[in-house]
């Protein structure tokens, strides 16, 4: 395979220290939003976004991932229907208690109207196997993992462009590959759900652990 240089540009020690703080306080402004409203997102920046999802690094470079984006607005009922069907049987007789209690101050339940309210959807596909350029197909390697971080890049783009974010995960999700018409080959790994806020948003008021809890450096 052939190489080319590393476009890698170094900042001032001082800079560094800014760009990360900044960066730091952008992220910690996130918050997972489920009253949307159906403002259109404004062209090219979910497209912009995607673009940065893509860059990610994953195994063997074979990008074991395909977003599908929804914004028809009779697809988007008809994967509500589905994943309230999944979301109802959930609640009702598969989740264990104690996952109901830890959800419980969340105050979510089988009614999931954002699916629908939301000006877009993004249904994120984890793909065993590829086809390669000369159309032998081989498996992919670690792919949860690439599609996971692939996931996050796209999570901070679309937070850093002024646009909310929900991830949804319906259990299980193979309806979307009916839907969709995603090959086998291809597991949902999640449903992203993406615009604006209402005017009259309200969130769980949250407190993160101490960081101390959470990281050590050796």
């Amino acid at each position: 395979m052939a190489k080319v240089p590393l476009n890698f540009r170094e900042h001032p020690e001082s800079e560094m220290i800014l760009r990360a703080r900044q960066f730091r306080d952008e992220l910690h402004s996130r918050r997972s939003v489920r009253d949307f409203s159906n403002r259109a997102i404004p062209p090219g920046i979910l497209e912009s976004c995607l673009e940065a999802a893509v860059t990610a690094p994953n195994g063997a470079n074979l990008q074991p991932w395909h977003f599908s984006v929804i914004r028809d607005p009779e697809i988007k009922e008809i994967i509500r229907l589905a994943a309230e069907d999944e979301e109802r049987e959930f609640y009702q007789s598969r989740a264990p208690d104690e996952w109901l209690e830890a959800l419980a101050p969340i105050e979510t339940d089988a009614q999931k109207p954002f699916l629908e309210n939301a000006p877009a959807l993004v249904a994120i596909f984890q793909k065993s196997e590829i086809t390669l350029p000369d159309g032998r197909s081989t498996r992919t390697y670690y792919p949860k993992e690439s599609v996971g971080i692939a996931t996050g890049f796209l999570i901070a783009a679309l937070h850093h462009a002024g646009l909310a974010t929900l991830t949804h995960t319906p259990s299980p999700m193979k309806f979307l590959n009916k839907i969709l018409g995603r090959p086998s080959t291809e597991k949902p790994f999640l449903l992203l759900v993406v615009g604006f806020p209402t005017a009259d948003c309200q969130i769980p008021d949250i407190k993160r652990r101490p960081l101390e809890e959470m990281i050590d450096f050796c």
